[in-house]
């Protein structure tokens, strides 16, 4: 397996490197081989008791741990987080204790078959839980919602008992296919420290793990943790699930910040390092486990159910959106709202992209010369409007977060008093969070920073397609971006429905 020294000069503008492992205490609790499930148990004892609530508490969901935590203060947290730093959710998954823990049991014997090597499968689910959440009102019914997560625990238990690896994460999970593409917006990333050190490397270890023949690891007095293999050695710390190969990794896509990397590497030459966040979008290298991101039509259109979703969540949640489904319904004579639905889904996610992109791609060729057919200057451009996607899910769900934030409090005091432990006395039904006036101004700021994010990176690649005249190929996608940012900017100043909330009541 060839190194490739050069990856330190793929990503531009690479500034100097700070390490989230070298700082004290942070980072040698991260290096501990333990840490993973010291941070997932929490969360799989939170996930056990939003189900538990979900399941046998109040149906009224403002009431309710599971449709709060999940709708409110979960997806909130996740986009804030990875703004902020990375893919640290995927690290801390509940589903993979599980997961691991059944593994003690039970060995997966099948490969990922090959025809589904891919985000085809993860992208449809992704649409289908954004359809199902509006169709059903998702976040108006607690039971749904715990259903919605033993769903998940089961689907991980059985594709990740069946199928070796971490087939689950990287070609089924929507929600990790949301965090792996917002997590290239992220600061920091999980990559090699020094490129001489693998240059030099002959053991892999990041990706194959480290071994120990059987007879050496069986001698008296020997202790591990090693997991057995049939191949005459034993695992004592795995590799990358995910195939991505330390030294010819680019970015954070595929990346669950797992840091198995961190703890098999011998020469402790893995970090989680600083970097230009979206840098990883305006080049084109080939990815270990990835491939070149301009050939790659299936992350191309994550990317785009990513920004074009953003979207039609928000519409949802506006008033302007009842309008538009009686006059369709009128207009079609139906009389069900999933093919209204439909055809909202299919309007946002399907027409839209195919008229602003193919017209993009089109004048690219014309005026900037760009030689590439429209498809391949499509799914290369496609890359540059994530930044304008990952916007509007931080404007979006920062709303709910930040207005809704104190919300968990009299939710967690009426859980408890109706096992006997009255905290605090009654329950302080209108602690709700910040006043929607002062959140307002955070919502601008982060739509406009996603269009900021996408111009540059739209100019990025404009000047490497056609550098004689890059301006001629960057100005159709700066009008795209302009109209999903003005889209967005008016979607986000419409009264929008607060779900999952009692206002005061």
């Amino acid at each position: 397996m060839a190194t490739q020294s050069s990856n330190p000069e793929v990503l531009p503008l690479e500034a100097a490197h700070f390490d989230l492992l070298r700082v004290p205490l942070i980072g040698g609790f991260l290096r501990w081989r333990h840490s993973r499930t010291i941070l997932q148990v929490p969360l799989f004892l939170v996930a056990v008791v939003m189900i538990l609530h979900g399941l046998l508490g109040p149906t009224l969901a403002p009431k309710n741990l599971a449709s709060v935590l999940t709708w409110i203060h979960f997806r909130g947290a996740l986009v804030l987080v990875l703004l902020c730093a990375g893919n640290f959710f995927c690290l801390a998954c509940p589903f993979m204790l599980v997961r691991n823990a059944a593994r003690r049991l039970f060995r997966p014997r099948f490969p990922w078959p090959r025809a589904l090597r891919n985000k085809w499968i993860s992208v449809a689910l992704f649409v289908v839980i954004l359809f199902t959440y509006e169709l059903f009102s998702l976040w108006s019914s607690p039971w749904w919602t715990a259903s919605l997560a033993i769903a998940y625990f089961v689907a991980v238990l059985f594709i990740d008992g069946l199928f070796k690896h971490a087939s689950f994460c990287k070609f089924v999970c929507p929600i990790g296919q949301f965090n792996f593409i917002a997590s290239t917006l992220s600061p920091l990333e999980v990559q090699v420290r020094d490129h001489g050190v693998c240059d030099r490397c002959r053991t892999k270890d990041c990706i194959r793990g480290r071994r120990q023949d059987r007879i050496e690891q069986a001698a008296p007095g020997t202790k591990s943790h090693a997991t057995g293999n049939a191949n005459g050695f034993v695992i004592l710390q795995r590799g990358c699930e995910l195939a991505l190969f330390q030294p010819q990794k680019v970015g954070n896509m595929d990346c669950t910040f797992c840091l198995d990397c961190v703890h098999a590497c011998p020469h402790d030459n893995v970090g989680v390092r600083s970097r230009l966040p979206g840098a990883e979008l305006m080049v084109n290298p080939i990815r270990s486990g990835i491939g070149y991101f301009s050939r790659r039509k299936d992350i191309a259109a994550l990317a785009l159910v990513f920004t074009f979703g953003a979207l039609v969540n928000a519409f949802g949640m506006v008033s302007p959106v009842y309008a538009v489904e009686a006059w369709l319904t009128r207009l079609l004579s139906l009389s069900h709202a999933a093919p209204v639905l439909g055809v909202i889904f299919a309007t946002f996610l399907v027409v839209e992209p195919a008229i602003l992109l193919g017209a993009a791609a089109w004048l690219t060729r014309a005026l900037g010369g760009s030689t590439l057919r429209l498809v391949p200057l499509a799914v290369r451009y496609s890359y540059a409007l994530v930044p304008l996607g990952f916007g509007m899910w931080l404007a979006h769900y920062g709303f709910h977060f930040l207005t809704g934030i104190l919300t968990i409090v009299p939710v967690t005091q009426s859980a408890l008093a109706n096992l006997g432990v009255h905290l605090f006395g009654a329950p302080h039904w209108t602690w709700t969070g910040m006043p929607a006036r002062f959140v307002q101004p955070m919502e601008l700021g982060f739509l406009l920073l996603g269009f900021a994010g996408s111009l540059f990176i739209s100019y990025q690649l404009a000047e490497e397609d056609c550098a004689p005249q890059p301006m001629r190929a960057f100005l159709p996608w700066a009008a795209v971006c302009l109209l999903i940012g003005l889209a967005s900017v008016w979607l986000m100043f419409q009264p929008m429905e607060m779900r999952a909330m009692l206002m005061g009541g």
